[in-house]
């Protein structure tokens, strides 16, 4: 009896995805509920478990873009498990069969994919770093890039994953040896006439969610009147604040105080200043542009993961504490940077927070998310001389932040604008307004 693998629903607006990875090789047993692909999607990468236990058939291959619904192997139930096999992931051929002496198995080469064929050149002419017997076993890749990795004596440990969860993939592998040889970029072998130079281009596909994020921001700049209004921000304050109670914070709270649940707090006493800005523009029911109002602040949050940016979502920010707020945005940020941020927690914000600063970013022009009309961009904290304190004449070394509020200029007038995020800036320069609900 043969069950077949289906490519479940991941959500409403989801009706395809693209498989990235097998996580078991075909022809290979497998546990029930055990992992045995990578899907990606526009919106988010999720594994596919296996349905049943028994010995599983590809039906479709890694890259493949297949439908919701859709059938890409099957597993058959009536095959027993290999003696001696408790893992039903390692990658070699079913118990049957057994494998010839080393001596007189012949070279075989995985064939490689047409995006990585100067990839697969470099496997078969430039040599790379040995790895020792077993060194491999406790790194997380896929079967074909770690018989790949296994044949060309490479260190998996070397090499940072791509896929879902950091796994190493088998495209990972052939990026690595192409560029190293001996922890240096590989030279061209001068064996042959036509091998390759130096000098090398290559294309790779784009993954279902960096087409999403390319046509959501095109999306942005071709709909929206978009305008941007920047301001200074002395975050001495705030700074002396969380110096002064980050260890009690700490120890009753077990997490850090940092400086995002201020300019959450700071924002979403702003956004209740000036409603509009937590507003978008709709269709209303007549067909004609209408206003959509909220009545709460879900302020969505740009994390950085291994395919792109998400900006999951903090619901009801305005009712939650700095520690919630802290708590959560580290669990936003960790799921993330393991594929596990459902599309759900990624749906219905109505403002955005951006932080470049952690890349070193000193000034940007943030980019809406529709169809949200505003956005707040965080930069690095630099010390420039400015009049400190205020009015006083006197210069002084204050460590600064520039701000920048990009909105729709459909909806939020220019004063707005301003003003919202002056109120920012009064809240973060002084923290006792946040306490206040000044």
């Amino acid at each position: 009896m043969a069950t077949d693998i289906v490519i479940p629903n991941v959500g409403e607006s989801v009706t395809s995805g693209i498989i990235s990875a097998w996580t078991v090789a075909d022809g290979e047993y497998v546990e029930r509920d055990q992992t045995v692909l990578e899907l990606e999607t526009d919106k988010v990468t999720m594994e596919v478990p296996a349905p049943a236990s028994g010995i599983i058939k590809h039906g479709a291959s890694e890259g493949d873009e297949v439908d919701v619904g859709a059938s890409v192997g099957s597993i058959d139930e009536s095959a027993d498990k290999p003696a001696g096999d408790s893992s039903g992931g390692g990658g070699d051929a079913p118990a049957a069969e057994a494998p010839k002496p080393q001596a007189e198995q012949p070279k075989t080469e995985t064939a490689p994919k047409p995006a990585a064929s100067s990839a697969a050149a470099a496997v078969a002419t430039a040599p790379a770093p040995s790895a020792a017997p077993g060194s491999n076993a406790d790194v997380k890749a896929t079967p074909l890039a770690r018989k790949l990795a296994d044949d060309q004596g490479v260190d998996l440990k070397q090499i940072s994953g791509t896929g879902a969860a950091g796994r190493i993939r088998e495209q990972d592998v052939l990026a690595w040896i192409q560029t190293h040889q001996n922890g240096t970029a590989a030279a061209p072998s001068t064996s042959s006439a036509s091998a390759p130079s130096q000098r090398e281009a290559w294309q790779e596909r784009m993954s279902p969610m960096r087409q999403a994020i390319a046509s959501r921001l095109v999306e942005a700049q071709q709909t929206a009147a978009m305008l941007t209004t920047f301001n200074e921000v002395d975050m001495g304050a705030v700074m002396d604040l969380r110096k002064q109670h980050k260890d009690a914070f700490g120890e009753k709270h077990g997490v850090n105080l940092g400086f995002m649940s201020f300019f959450v707090k700071a924002c979403t006493q702003a956004l209740q200043k000036y409603p509009l800005i937590n507003a978008y523009i709709t269709k209303g029911d007549n067909g004609k542009p209408a206003i959509q109002h909220h009545n709460y602040n879900d302020v969505a949050i740009a994390v950085s993961g291994p395919k792109g940016l998400v900006v999951p979502v903090l619901r009801n920010a305005e009712k939650m504490s700095f520690a919630e707020i802290e708590s959560t945005i580290k669990d936003m940020a960790v799921r993330a940077r393991d594929g596990k941020i459902t599309l759900e927690e990624m749906q219905g914000g109505t403002f955005t927070i951006t932080n470049g600063g952690i890349f070193g970013s000193l000034m940007s022009t943030p980019i809406l998310n529709p169809p949200q009309s505003a956005i707040l961009g965080m930069h690095g904290i630099k010390k420039r001389a400015i009049e400190y304190p205020n009015g006083s004449g006197q210069i002084a070394l204050r460590p600064m932040m520039y701000l920048a509020v990009s909105y729709d200029h459909r909806i939020v007038d220019g004063a707005e604008a301003v003003q919202f995020l002056v109120s920012i800036k009064d809240a973060i320069e002084d923290p006792a307004r946040l306490m206040l609900d000044l």
